[in-house]
This record gives C-alpha cells, sequence and structure tokens, in this order.
C-alpha cells in the first residue's frame, strides 16, 4: 500500500517538492524552446549535438554521449539521423580504425549558425524572470546536485 503524503518526514517531502518544481521547470522551458528546434526540423538531441561539434569541434561518438548526457547506443541513432540529413559527417581515423570522429557538415554548420541564436535568444529570455545574481546561484546550486555523484 503507498505512502500518504502525511507519512512522509519532512526531508522527504520537501526533497521531493524541489525535484518536482526542478523537474517541471526544466520541462516547461525546454517545451518552449524545442518549438524553435521543431521549427527547423531537429530534435532536443540533435541540437545538442549539433551545438557542441559547433562550439567544441569534431568528437568521437563517446565524447558527443557524454558532452549532451546521452547513451552511446541513443548517440548513434541520432548521429545516423543526422547523417541522413547531411548535417554530419563519420570519419573513421586512419591510425586507429575504432575511432570515429563525428565532423559536422557546411549544411550542419550553416543550420546551427542560424538556429544557436535564436536559442540562445529564447533561454536569456526564459531566464530574464531571475536576477543575474539568482541565475548565478541557480546555476551553482544546479552544478552541485548534477556533480554529487562524482564527490559521494
Amino acid at each position: 500500500m503507498p505512502k500518504g503524503i502525511a507519512t512522509y518526514s519532512d526531508t522527504e517531502k520537501k526533497a521531493l517538492s524541489a525535484y518536482t518544481k526542478l523537474m517541471r521547470a526544466a520541462e516547461s522551458v525546454t517545451g518552449r524552446t524545442a518549438r524553435i528546434l521543431a521549427a527547423s526540423n531537429l530534435t532536443v538531441s540533435q541540437f545538442g549535438i549539433l551545438e557542441v561539434l559547433f562550439h567544441k569541434g569534431s568528437l568521437c561518438q563517446r565524447e558527443l554521449a557524454a558532452k549532451i548526457l546521452k547513451s552511446t547506443g541513443n548517440i548513434t541513432m541520432v548521429i545516423d539521423n543526422l547523417e541522413k540529413h547531411n548535417l554530419v559527417r563519420r570519419e573513421r581515423a586512419q591510425d586507429d580504425r575504432r575511432f570515429i570522429a563525428i565532423h559536422l557538415t557546411d549544411s550542419g554548420r550553416l543550420l546551427i549558425e542560424h538556429v544557436f541564436p535564436l536559442i540562445m535568444a529564447a533561454i536569456v529570455k526564459e531566464m530574464s524572470i531571475l536576477q543575474d545574481s539568482e541565475q548565478e546561484e541557480l546555476a551553482q546550486l544546479c552544478r552541485r546536485i548534477g556533480l554529487q555523484e562524482k564527490t559521494v
């Protein structure tokens, strides 16, 4: 039988409430910014890959997966779809045939150069509800939560 909300401790209630609010806020912002991506026929994961390649340069699939917090299995499918649309290309390393680098194509670069400023403007607008100091505090708090696995 599930526990009623009244049977949870104050610590559990606070943690659940904070987590729920964090997830709802993230989903809400993602939903609004995803409209821009949809207009460009991109998913959030596809945009993530294009953005990382645009800012970091060519990377292998494992590095891309780590950067956008996706599994290597999922990233293969996303890259396959980007490759079908001529937005990225794979290139096997000559010295280590197991290493495959993912590169932006000219079409991919043009697309991300167009879409990234639109997403940036949308994110700035979304975050403008918070003062600069609140944005910095939110960033620090989220980083602490995200990195706790490395400190435990």
